[in-house]
């Protein structure tokens, strides 16, 4: 399993690629899409919209089931991944680059400070399983 060492995670399975500048990129672990199954729908906000660190921003549907997607950081919505509603296929391909799904620039970055490394989140997962 892929646990990339410059990016931050949260117990519900989210990572957060700081971008610079206060922006911060958000998705799915590997280890998410491997426990969905097959992604074939995802709801996601509007650029403009608020989230709220630890609230969902969205909705995951695989052949499995459907999941909310919750923030790992709080602040305002600057991007989104539009071609993820065609192609939800990519975060089950590419979880950590072209399966991202918002950008959002963060309000308080002492927010980062609650998330996982790398090696925290490993050791995670590993008690979970």
């Amino acid at each position: 399993m892929e646990i990339p060492d410059d990016y931050l995670f949260t117990d519900e399975h989210e990572w957060a690629r700081k971008e610079g500048d206060g922006t911060v990129a958000i998705g799915i672990t590997e280890h998410a899409q491997d426990l969905l199954g097959d992604v074939v729908y995802v709801e996601l906000p509007r650029v403009g919209d608020p989230v709220e660190a630890g609230h969902d921003f969205g909705v995951i549907e695989s052949v499995k089931t459907a999941s909310e997607l919750y923030a790992p950081v709080s602040g305002e919505v600057t991007g989104v991944h539009e071609d993820l509603i065609d192609t939800p296929e990519w975060v089950n391909e590419s979880p950590y680059e072209d399966g991202w799904m918002i950008r959002v620039e963060v309000e308080d970055t002492d927010e980062f400070d609650e998330l996982m490394d790398a090696n925290a989140y490993a050791e995670f997962v590993k008690e979970e399983d």
